[in-house]
């Protein structure tokens, strides 16, 4: 009898060997839908691939259950190539079937926004295939705004779909910004154990010290714990 009552998910950083369960997650929005404009899901090892190269630079977080499965994820990304978009990112999240209307996907978001604001980004964007009323309300209840619409930009499962953009200010607009921290920096500070522990269940201190290792990073606010 599955239970009446479901405790809110620990928040952590993704590490590779998370890979199998994001990939299986993200697959049916490539195979199945036009949410993602993926028309092949990526595989383990190519899902390893993006974990790896963008955790240095940017926070992939992901929800897990009280049993360790991965119920979803978000992640922040670089906007686009050129340097004076560096203080922008876009923001990503899926979830799985268990994770939908328990509040997961607002943690997530909520820790993410925390996390880029931590590290200095400051401004959002996130992509929604239209329609899509369900992201549209979980990137608005966080504070994005609508600021256009891509119409007839992608085609996929024999149509054309309009993608809308949402604009989130993340820091108050500065003449000259200071340069985005690492995410080891927020990690050796302590920033980041505070975020995760505002917006979702954490681990014990050995459990947090561990899985920090494991995505890369020294976890010095563990020490004496």
């Amino acid at each position: 009898m599955e239970p009446t009552h479901r405790s809110m998910p620990r928040l952590r950083l993704a590490v590779p060997a998370d890979a199998a369960e994001v990939a299986a997650i993200y697959s049916p929005f490539c195979v199945e839908t036009a949410v993602s404009f993926e028309t092949t899901a990526p595989d383990e090892g190519q899902m390893r691939e993006r974990i790896s190269s963008l955790m240095q630079r940017y926070p992939w977080l992901v929800a897990v259950s009280e049993t360790g499965d991965v119920l979803g994820y978000a992640y922040a990304g670089k906007h686009r190539e050129r340097a004076a978009y560096r203080w922008s990112v876009d923001f990503t999240a899926y979830l799985g079937p268990e994770a939908k209307r328990r509040g997961i996907g607002t943690a997530l978001y909520r820790a993410l926004m925390k996390i880029c604001q931590s590290l200095g980004y400051c401004r959002a964007f996130a992509g929604i295939t239209l329609p899509n009323e369900a992201s549209i309300r979980l990137h608005e209840k966080i504070g994005f705004r609508a600021i256009g619409v891509y119409r007839r930009v992608g085609f996929k499962l024999g149509r054309w779909h309009d993608v809308g953009w949402w604009s989130l200010d993340l820091l108050s607009e500065e003449d000259a910004p200071t340069e985005p921290k690492s995410i080891a920096e927020i990690v050796a500070s302590g920033e980041l154990k505070e975020i995760l522990e505002g917006e979702g269940r954490t681990g014990k201190p050995a459990q947090v010290a561990r899985e920090t290792r494991q995505a890369g990073f020294e976890p010095r606010f563990a020490d004496g714990a």
